[in-house]
């Protein structure tokens, strides 16, 4: 049931994403001016959705809260302690254990007990959170691209990636049978709403952690073809459980393929816009006319 406490969470855990989405460099100078202490915990207030939803649902915990209130800390020190460290953002251990911890914390469920099954939704959002606190306003690493504020270019490489990848997924996926093709008309209503609510939740989370955070930092460790392909690879496996309680290869080898072409989207200017659309593009495609 969807009462005023779970909406107000929602509008809450969905703040910081978009107003960084949108403001980044006005919120970093603010946090700028927070004394330290109050930089580095403000983002224990991501707990309060958490509560809102939890006493609504009748079933808080302590210790959930405790974890999204003091992870998000840990994560804006670390990020804070890297960037005095690694001045120069070649990359630093810090961000590759936040990386870590945050991929496997969504894609293996750790923390979706926490929530009632149909709102698990905002375990992603609050951990989505917790990386962009740290990665943009306290690390605020360069070349990241997450900047909502979208140009026709963003476009124009973003479809242009997906009609590149478009022919390649169809005859590898149909020869497969992981594609089944279904003649349906969605009305533009339909097509669009499909369309922006997979570009908001599902490819700009994705692809500011795979490309703007992991490819970016991989790059200047082992260059842009490497590092192309090593996310790509790990963007595939991050898929592994999807659809199946066991290994599914051939979503794993699509994905991957996919990110191939996502980070070149993204590569391109450098922007998460760009490939966030070849993402949303192939994903609604995917799932109105070929799941």
């Amino acid at each position: 049931m969807f009462t005023a406490p779970i909406a107000i969470a929602a509008l809450l855990a969905l703040l910081p994403y978009l107003a960084a989405a949108f403001f980044a460099k006005r919120l970093a100078a603010a946090t700028e001016k927070l004394p330290w202490i109050a930089r580095i915990s403000a983002p224990a207030l991501l707990g309060i959705p958490y509560t809102l939803v939890a006493v609504s649902a009748g079933d808080f915990r302590c210790y959930w809260l405790a974890l999204y209130a003091l992870l998000p800390v840990a994560i804006a020190a670390l990020m804070a302690q890297a960037r005095s460290a690694d001045p120069q953002q070649r990359g630093n251990w810090r961000d590759y254990l936040v990386l870590i911890a945050l991929g496997l914390a969504v894609d293996l469920r750790w923390f979706e007990a926490a929530w009632p099954p149909h709102l698990s939704v905002f375990n992603k959002v609050l951990l989505l959170d917790s990386g962009i606190y740290g990665f943009v306003l306290l690390r605020q690493l360069g070349g990241a691209g997450f900047d909502l504020r979208l140009r026709l270019r963003d476009l124009g490489f973003g479809l242009r990636e997906f009609l590149f990848y478009a022919p390649i997924a169809l005859a590898l996926g149909l020869s497969l049978g992981f594609l089944h093709f279904h003649a349906l008309w969605p009305s533009p209503l339909q097509f669009s709403g499909a369309f922006l609510f997979t570009f908001f939740f599902i490819a700009v989370p994705e692809e500011l952690f795979f490309r703007g955070w992991l490819q970016n930092l991989l790059e200047r460790r082992i260059g842009r073809t490497p590092a192309l392909m090593l996310t790509a690879v790990l963007f595939g496996l991050s898929h592994w459980n999807k659809r199946t309680a066991s290994f599914n290869w051939q979503y794993v080898l699509l994905a991957a393929l996919a990110g191939v072409f996502y980070g070149r989207a993204w590569r391109q200017q450098r922007r998460v816009g760009a490939s966030a659309i070849t993402h949303a593009t192939v994903d609604t495609v995917w799932s109105i006319w070929l799941r």
